[in-house]
């Protein structure tokens, strides 16, 4: 059985691992959010708002993959099971049925709040652990941060 070694040991590679896994959360998590919403919305902003939907969506998709390939290339699994994401997640999750236009926006704007500031923080904790994965979270909390100021500018 092969084994994947990476550049990091000991206490960094933890704490890098930890920051990588609770940012797969989150972005596992908020592509699925943003697609219910997408599915339900209803309301007279349903198209621009559909549209941004499917954008969050694949933004938080191609993070995902990879903080998740920067979790195994540093020797860390990724866990992104489902159980794993229900068991972990901090987003408030969306009601069932039609969703409607001003609430979705409500809604996200928090969600991506809560993310932007996890990810800040995942950014400070892994600055001397490894600059690299730092590297890769900056650009997912610069993504986040845009997304934030897109859903709160429809409000």
């Amino acid at each position: 059985m092969a084994v994947i070694t990476g550049p990091l040991a000991g206490e960094a590679k933890n704490t890098v691992a930890e920051a990588l896994q609770g940012a797969l959360v989150d972005l596992i998590d908020l592509s699925l959010v943003a697609k219910q919403a997408h599915w339900n919305l209803i309301g007279p902003h349903f198209r621009s708002i559909h549209l941004q939907l499917d954008e969050l969506t694949d933004l938080a998709r191609t993070h995902m993959d990879t903080v998740a390939e920067r979790a195994v290339a540093i020797g860390a699994n990724p866990d992104g099971r489902s159980a794993t994401v229900a068991r972990a997640t901090k987003l408030q999750q969306p009601e069932s049925g039609w969703l409607e236009d001003g609430k979705v926006v409500a809604m996200i704007t928090g969600l991506l709040d809560g993310v932007s500031k996890r990810m800040h923080e995942r950014v400070r904790t892994t600055e001397e652990a490894d600059p690299v994965s730092q590297d890769l979270l900056i650009a997912v909390a610069q993504d986040i941060d845009k997304q934030h100021w897109m859903f709160q500018a429809m409000a």
